[in-house]
């Protein structure tokens, strides 16, 4: 089978666990050198060495998103470690408190955002330059379902989502003709993460979140990284710009 991002140059913020994970061994997968970044030690080395295991490249690199410093550094050492960055996958991201709006303390709000939001800017921040030096490169943005509607008692989370879909945009218009695309994903209730977490504290919520997506099931984190993955390769040579539901219909 051919693999669609042969010794192409891929990095993944929040890989050390959910669909962050997923998306760095499929990147493998598809043949590409995978930088695994993530502030979480043990759960980057873990997803470096599947992917080692598996017969592909990977190198972790600690680093804390909404940290300039690091993400500068998380530049610097893909470079000098592969020689170049093809495709930049911006995952890392945190739920936040399930609080009323207006129960939001300053500090939790300011988390969230750093961490989604500013965490996004500041990866593009440093990405964009190297991109442009090499005269072409690749970016998808993780936002949500959430992006596109009100999400109860997670006003944080559902405003950055919102706002990286308008960052991204903004974004791909900008650098549409430098050589750079930039698009953005939107999953659903997708068995990893924040829909885990939820269904955790209350399994009852399983069958009432199901119920609102059509198709019936939740999805899988391998079809979100599929939609990464084409999004990054040449099949998408002229999308930029777009935002990609992968969320069972629950939106249509």
């Amino acid at each position: 089978m051919t693999q669609r991002l042969k010794d192409k140059v891929a990095l993944i913020t929040g890989a050390g666990s959910g669909l962050g994970r997923v998306s760095a061994i499929t990147f493998a997968r598809e043949g590409a050198k995978v930088i695994v970044a993530d502030v979480n030690v043990k759960g980057g080395e873990e997803t470096a060495e599947m992917i080692r295991s598996a017969g592909g490249e990977s190198t972790f690199v600690k680093t804390d998103v909404s940290n300039a410093a690091d993400v500068e550094r998380l530049i610097r050492r893909t470079v000098e470690t592969y020689g170049r960055l093809d495709c930049a996958h911006n995952n890392a991201g945190i739920e936040g408190a399930d609080l009323l709006t207006a129960d939001y303390t300053e500090e939790e709000w300011d988390r969230v955002i750093s961490i989604n939001l500013k965490g996004v800017w500041l990866c593009m921040r440093y990405e964009i330059p190297q991109m442009l030096q090499q005269k072409g490169g690749v970016i998808v943005n993780t936002s949500s379902a959430a992006g596109l509607k009100g999400f109860q008692y997670h006003s944080a989370y559902s405003a950055t989502k919102h706002a990286i879909i308008g960052l991204s945009k903004t974004a791909a218009l900008e650098y549409a003709r430098k050589g750079i695309r930039i698009n953005v994903v939107c999953p659903g209730f997708i068995r990893v993460g924040l829909t885990e977490q939820v269904i955790a504290r209350n399994p009852a919520m399983e069958g009432k979140l199901k119920a609102l997506i059509p198709m019936g099931r939740f999805g899988e984190a391998e079809e979100v990284a599929e939609a990464v993955i084409w999004l990054c390769s040449d099949a998408a040579s002229f999308v930029t710009g777009h935002m990609m539901l992968i969320d069972g219909g629950a939106s249509a």
